[in-house]
């Protein structure tokens, strides 16, 4: 896997993936940015968030599972002196569908979380990962 973040003024960057995809980042106003593009950090913490909701519906189509939905809320905690780790991040889980199981939906939670989610395995490292969930019948 290959990235390159290229400077483009101030505090402003634009991160090109190997995918061919490109992401604006900036830090904040009293940084020196100008508020263009998401915060790094923040991408780091969606990333988490992605590969766990991408393992998550994996392991639900193969349990087939009727998913129509589902959002991940993510709310992390940072060390408050440098470097600002995330110390704590915590995930919830909402998954909509036809007559979802809930032991299908705490199955591929933990699933991702202990095996197969690389981001939150890695962040584990240091920040204290929780998560739960909430399934939300689609009639």
């Amino acid at each position: 896997m290959k990235a390159r973040v290229v400077w483009v003024e101030a505090t402003a960057m634009m991160g090109e993936a190997g995918s061919g995809h490109a992401v604006v980042m900036d830090g904040p106003p009293e940084h020196g940015g100008r508020n263009l593009g998401i915060r790094p950090m923040e991408m780091l913490l969606l990333g988490m968030g992605g590969c766990a909701e991408f393992d998550v519906l994996s392991i639900l189509k193969k349990s087939r599972q009727q998913v129509t939905g589902c959002v991940v809320e993510l709310e992390a905690q940072r060390s408050a002196s440098d470097p600002k780790v995330f110390t704590a991040i915590h995930a919830h889980f909402i998954v909509t569908g036809k007559n979802l199981s809930e032991k299908h939906v705490a199955r591929a939670i933990s699933l991702s979380a202990e095996k197969y989610c690389s981001a939150s395995i890695m962040l584990g490292k240091s920040a204290e990962i929780t998560h739960d969930y909430e399934i939300c019948d689609e009639e």
